[in-house]
């Protein structure tokens, strides 16, 4: 019984992770209809500055935790926004153009992050809380998991009210609707659409110093590999649902720990059936609009 808590918490954990690297993808897909090949990058640079940030006052405190994650953020708003300026604006509704530039930068990416901190993975530490494990019947379960959960909460609602609850919000959302028609009411929408970017970046920024505690490591393709998962998170949950994409993320970990544990650590093929799976009866996704 214990195992199967065991199983089931750290799935959802790892769910929890999924989403915080998928959530700013998905809204930028959602929002902007653009697939950004970059968004690993974010998430890497992210880290890096948040490591950065907590050796310099000091790993295993909680303020420098804390801190690290609120510099995450920043950084990939930042990150995300400059992209948004420099490549992104002047190939809307280009697509092929925009796969192949933020490809681009995303290997460019790699190639400078390695130059700058090495190609060595760099092990970090974080408060010793962290470090320890919460019985639950039965059952330790990693403290790590526990604050992947409720930071993806807070980010899913933190989007949520944003796009439902605020002015820029509603701009944006109008604004995927009929962008010429709030264009002519003299609003505008460029400037929304790099807010999508930003916030994006920041959750892909807090999702990047949070896998970084997760793996106890850093490395300059740290991004690159949880892009993976957050891509057929994406897409299982519905290109551009954030619903979807939470609901997508539970599922696809959840199954992926059980067929590790279970079905001698078939976990990463057991997901990429359902990926097929779900292309060939839903393509869609779960909660996805159809074309």
């Amino acid at each position: 019984m214990s195992t199967l808590i065991l199983t089931l918490i750290t799935g959802v954990g790892l769910g929890a992770l999924y989403f915080l690297v998928a959530s700013g993808l998905s809204l930028i897909y959602g929002l902007m209809h653009v697939l950004n090949f970059a968004h690993g990058a974010f998430l890497t640079l992210s880290a890096f500055v948040g490591w950065s940030v907590a050796q310099a006052l000091g790993a295993d405190t909680w303020g420098s935790f804390l801190l690290s994650v609120l510099v995450g953020g920043l950084v990939g708003a930042v990150f995300a926004t400059v992209t948004e300026l420099a490549l992104i604006r002047p190939l809307y509704e280009r697509h092929i153009e925009q796969v192949l530039v933020t490809v681009g930068l995303s290997f460019a990416s790699v190639a400078l992050f390695e130059g700058i901190w090495g190609t060595d993975p760099i092990n970090i530490s974080g408060p010793a809380w962290l470090r320890q494990t919460t019985d639950v019947f039965g059952a330790r379960i990693p403290n790590t998991y526990w604050v992947l959960m409720i930071a993806a909460v807070l980010v899913l609602a933190a989007l949520v009210l944003f796009l439902q609850k605020t002015r820029y919000g509603m701009i944006i959302r109008a604004g995927v609707e009929n962008r010429s028609m709030v264009t002519a009411l003299g609003i505008d929408v460029r400037t929304s659409f790099t807010l999508v970017f930003a916030i994006g970046g920041a959750a892909a920024g807090v999702g990047g110093v949070l896998a970084m505690h997760y793996s106890t490591f850093v490395s300059a393709h740290l991004g690159q590999t949880l892009l993976i998962f957050a891509f057929i998170v994406t897409v299982v949950g519905g290109l551009g649902s954030l619903t979807g994409a939470a609901i997508a993320s539970v599922v696809v970990a959840v199954l992926q720990q059980f067929a590790n544990f279970y079905l001698g650590g078939t976990g990463d093929f057991i997901v990429v059936i359902l990926l097929a799976l779900v292309l060939l009866v839903r393509p869609s996704g779960i909660l996805g609009r159809k074309a």
